[in-house]
């Protein structure tokens, strides 16, 4: 049961990640222009940070789904996310990229985005007490750091993949770091322009 447990967490977690969102993103940025070795840095220090994010969020989760307001919190601190990553991307496209980076540095930016992952919140709530409900998962503290241990394992090893791809499509096609930046920024500004439109349309249309 407990194998399952762990199973569940990778899988579902590794699912999460698939999507491009703020990490992602950062990855792929971060292997563009740092290399794999400060990536592989980011991935580990922000998969510890998962650990403890999902085993909270998952004790959290009948709290959290009675917080009506929720939503509408998480759409507005991924607005200001995406429109600071987007601006300080924009802002460095035409940089070169340095080849001497501190170590500390990547741990501190994975450490940093590991607890700035508010998407994370509803997708553990829906996720965590669908499993739960369903007796997929048992609600006690070791299931649940067992949980808590493959979701982190799925972070990293999907974060990895992205990683690894990055690299790929970097070397295949040779794509200069100042049209992956730009491209990258690009996205950032139309993620946040989305949860803008997401608000703007609830407030005037559903209410």
């Amino acid at each position: 049961m407990l194998f399952l447990t762990f199973f569940l967490g990778l899988f579902a977690n590794f699912i999460g990640y698939i999507p491009p969102g703020n990490i992602n993103l950062t990855l792929v940025q971060i292997t563009i222009n740092r290399g794999l070795k400060q990536a592989l840095l980011f991935i580990v220090s922000f998969s510890c940070v998962e650990f403890f994010f999902t085993y909270f969020i998952m004790h959290a989760a009948k709290w959290l789904s009675g917080q009506v307001k929720l939503d509408m919190v998480i759409d507005w601190v991924m607005v200001v996310l995406f429109g600071v990553l987007g601006t300080i991307t924009w802002i460095h496209r035409k940089k070169p990229p340095v080849t001497n980076y501190s170590e500390h540095d990547s741990i501190k930016y994975g450490v940093l985005l590991g607890f700035l992952n508010p998407m994370q919140v509803p997708f553990w709530m829906v996720t965590g007490t669908y499993l739960i409900t369903h007796q997929w998962i048992l609600d006690g503290k070791l299931a649940l750091v067992i949980f808590s241990i493959g979701s982190a394992a799925g972070a990293f090893l999907c974060l990895y993949l992205y990683a690894k791809f990055a690299k790929y499509i970097q070397s295949k096609f040779a794509l200069s770091t100042r049209i992956i930046n730009t491209g990258i920024a690009l996205l950032f500004f139309a993620f946040a322009a989305y949860h803008i439109i997401k608000q703007v349309y609830l407030v005037l249309f559903k209410h």
